[in-house]
């Protein structure tokens, strides 16, 4: 695409941002006292649409279908945007999956993500029968041995992580084949932020070393190798290790709480693109306003669980994500 047709994609783009929750707003939630406050809040914003039933999945499902309808409204090329799909898919492909072990007819899994590339039904049915050719070659290894890992060992964890591995390898080689700079950092973010998550809950639930080096995926901003021999040591060796690399931040999170450190994990992601703001001939501010919409969905899905669940405004805050804007 030339950068003319992307002017005009990122001119829609920044009118658009201008309604992307700012740090104000998400205080006007936090200050609401019950789950139903929120969501008439929400409702205020322009949230959800005039059918859109009252609920918090319900509005949260109808942003997010929102936010992919304006990405194809664009007119760009949309394999760009493949790469963030992925995550949507191998959760299908999971759930597929353990359907197919478990069940003879139909969906009984209830969470399946519905906008993907290939249907939940097709998928399902791709597993039902074993016709794993059917599946990108990106996939279709994993689907295979993570179908006769769950059928003959019963273990869904081992299952998990050969299709969440399969999920950050896609991510990583989408990222090592992209042109555009900003999809390659998006990969090297992603993969590097989910090999500590490994190390931090392998340490915590004293997993082996193999199990971390069977879960993690090469990339070039951190050493799985000693990120995993320092989550064996203990949670103090991450941080050590943390501290000598790029994600410095991300040790003192570590040190400080649990959801502090899975608030920054998300944080990450957002401060990787805060550079897009000025752009204007590429395809960046476009990435960027995508990954801004699903931090803000995660956030109000965070504050609405916390209402919902009785949490005081302080234990809330300390899960809320920094906004985009």
């Amino acid at each position: 695409m030339s950068s003319t047709k992307y002017t005009y994609a990122v001119a829609r783009i920044r009118a658009l941002e201008t309604a992307l929750f700012t740090s104000s707003v998400i205080e006007q939630l936090l200050a609401c006292s019950t789950e139903k406050q929120c969501l008439q809040l929400l409702q205020e914003k322009g949230w959800g649409d005039t059918d859109t039933p009252v609920n918090a999945e319900a509005i949260l499902d109808r942003e997010q279908e929102k936010t992919w309808e304006t990405i194809r409204d664009m007119k760009v090329d949309m394999s760009v945007f493949d790469v963030f799909s992925y995550p949507n898919l191998f959760h299908n492909l999971k759930a597929a999956i353990k359907d197919a072990c478990t069940s003879k007819d139909g969906r009984t899994m209830k969470i399946y993500y519905e906008d993907t590339v290939i249907p939940p039904e097709e998928m399902l049915d791709i597993i039902r029968s074993k016709d794993f050719s059917r599946l990108p070659e990106y996939m279709s290894a994993a689907a295979k041995e993570a179908y006769e890992t769950l059928l003959h060992t019963g273990d869904g964890q081992l299952c998990d992580v050969i299709v969440d591995k399969a999920a950050l390898e896609a991510v990583y080689q989408a990222g090592e084949r992209a042109k555009d700079r900003i999809i390659k950092e998006y990969a090297e973010s992603m993969v590097a932020i989910a090999d500590i998550k490994i190390a931090v809950r392998s340490q915590k639930t004293a997993k082996t070393i193999e199990f971390m080096k069977r879960a993690m995926v090469p990339c070039k901003s951190l050493s799985i190798d000693r990120l995993a021999k320092a989550a064996v040591q203990g949670m103090g060796a991450i941080v050590e290790y943390l501290e000598s690399t790029v994600y410095a931040n991300g040790a003192a999170a570590i040190a400080e709480s649990p959801s502090a450190f899975e608030r920054w994990c998300d944080n990450r992601i957002i401060h990787t693109m805060q550079p897009q703001k000025y752009e204007t001939f590429s395809v960046g501010p476009l990435v960027a306003y995508l990954l801004a919409r699903e931090n803000e969905i995660k956030t109000v899905r965070i504050i609405l669980s916390g209402k919902q669940n009785g949490f005081s405004e302080e234990a809330i805050r300390e899960r809320v994500r920094e906004m985009y804007v």
